[in-house]
């Protein structure tokens, strides 16, 4: 798709531009032109500014914009001599919240059938209308899930002059590290790199070793230092759940493999197991690293609720509160349907297996994001979100600043003012006229009576529920055939 535009009149028609030392001029938010830039310049200045040649001064823009599958990935790009940017939409990490479509100020994102889609219908949540984007980064910028991301070059504004969510998930110098945050993790966002020694590097299997070995579990914390450390310990897994987030439930000791040496009792930070036997060095110092990658983190605070050090520092995309709507959940089948259940990015969603809670669906609110999407997911409306702060960097003293203080707002209260694009036109209401005297059709009542009659005789046949489906599979021979049959008998 090609267009040309100049200068003038990417201006007035899509109110989008930005300029830099009045220069250039990128077709860059897609908002409306904001009241201070009209108020510039009185009429006057304008004229007395006005080259002698107005189309020496505009300066043509060749703008061009495509779509590219590639896997998951929906790639949107805008070019022109100036600039490349893409929007890169992944609808397999999409997770439907809609947050996207709510705040674009152009209209140009539109929600796919949610309900299905939550419930296994391999397609896309969003779908862009090339013709209405501008490229203003304002869906990347707000996606809760990082489903959407922007790539600029060229001479585009520096991304500080848009505002995003403020959110972080930082480790503190309480980490150790261990194994729980990684482990609790619902979209494998973190990596534990240990970097202390193993046993057997240090102190190799003593074959033939005696002594005794014992784990308090009432002290053992399931952090896996241990497991890491020797491979006498083996550490069972678990599913975490939003009543139970922590990711291990066991720990045995094979004595096989075990000789005693004394150096797990040193290195337990909790001090639960005992051991009994010849101590053949010093236990290493715990050390280690931790990654997060930041694409694939959206804050849900598991990974805070399993640490026992209270080494995770913070904070959500949203603050809110997440609710059920009762008198809408008669016919919930969370075990059927688990719309809500497959979209939910921090898995908080749960059935209760205790035989005396009555609720038939839970929730650990603790890890919410209120991103929203399970109030799509949900076809029932049985779901409530109700956001009350938005973290987010600062807004920049820019032409488009209103733009994003109107989205980021409307995250809160549902209302985006958007662009008004109505066109206002008046209409001519028509009178109510007057019955001209025209004579309604009269009615054959000796036609009427014998039609009345055909059909009293038919009811027989209508009634029969064998006579209905020969009337739907079979041939019109044989439902005739079976009609007659019927009234005549």
């Amino acid at each position: 798709m090609r267009e040309e535009r100049t200068e003038q009149e990417a201006h007035i028609c899509r109110g989008c531009c930005e300029t830099e030392e009045n220069e250039v001029i990128e077709l860059e938010d897609g908002f409306e032109t904001n009241e201070f830039e009209a108020d510039k310049f009185e009429a006057g200045d304008l004229e007395a500014e006005a080259p002698e040649n107005p189309e020496e001064s505009q300066e043509k823009i060749t703008v061009t914009t495509s779509m590219d599958l590639q896997g998951s990935h929906f790639l949107y790009t805008q070019a022109t001599e100036k600039s490349i940017k893409t929007l890169d939409y992944d609808y397999k990490r999409c997770n439907g919240c809609g947050i996207c479509a709510e705040i674009c100020p152009t209209k140009a994102l539109e929600m796919g059938p949610l309900h299905e889609i939550a419930t296994g219908l391999d397609a896309p949540a969003v779908m862009m209308d090339l013709e209405k984007c501008t490229f203003c980064r304002m869906c990347s910028n707000f996606c809760p899930v990082h489903a959407i991301t922007f790539e600029a070059v060229g001479e585009v504004p520096d991304e500080k002059q848009y505002p995003k969510y403020d959110t972080f998930v930082k480790i503190n110098d309480k980490c150790l590290p261990c194994a729980l945050c990684e482990g609790a993790c619902p979209q494998d966002a973190i990596e534990v790199e240990f970097t202390f020694p193993k046993k057997e590097e240090i102190a190799p299997l003593k074959e033939g070793a005696e002594g005794e070995i014992e784990i308090d579990t009432d002290k053992c914390n399931f952090c896996g230092v241990c497991a890491r450390f020797c491979d006498a310990f083996i550490l069972l897994e678990r599913e975490p759940t939003p009543d139970n987030p922590v990711p291990f439930e066991q720990i045995l000791v094979d004595e096989d493999k075990c000789d005693y040496c004394v150096l797990c009792q040193d290195l337990c930070p909790e001090e639960a197991i005992k051991v009994k036997g010849e101590r053949p060095c010093e236990a290493p110092k715990i050390e280690g690293k931790i990654k997060i990658d930041e694409l694939k983190c959206t804050q849900c605070a598991r990974c805070k609720t399993v640490c026992p050090y209270e080494a995770v520092d913070l904070q959500k995309p949203m603050e809110g509160e997440l609710s059920l709507i009762e008198t809408n959940l008669k016919e919930c089948d969370p075990q059927g349907c688990r719309g809500c259940f497959n979209v939910c990015p921090s898995e908080l969603w749960y059935v209760p297996t205790d035989p005396e809670d009555p609720r038939k669906i839970a929730f650990a609110e603790d890890f919410c994001t209120y991103c929203g999407a399970c109030v799509k997911a949900c076809h029932l409306d049985a779901i409530k979100v109700e956001r009350i702060e938005v973290h987010h960097t600062e807004i920049p003293d820019t032409p488009w600043a209103a733009q994003w203080r109107d989205a980021i707002e409307s995250l809160k209260t549902g209302v985006r003012k958007g662009v008004d694009r109505a066109v206002h036109r008046e209409t001519e209401t028509l009178k109510a006229q007057k019955f001209m005297g025209i004579t309604p059709p009269g009615v054959d009542e000796k036609m009427l009576a014998a039609v009345q009659e055909k059909l009293e005789a038919l009811m027989p046949a209508l009634r029969s529920a064998k006579v209905r489906k020969l009337w739907e599979t079979d041939s019109p021979k044989n439902a005739a055939a079976a009609v007659k049959k019927k009234i005549e008998g």
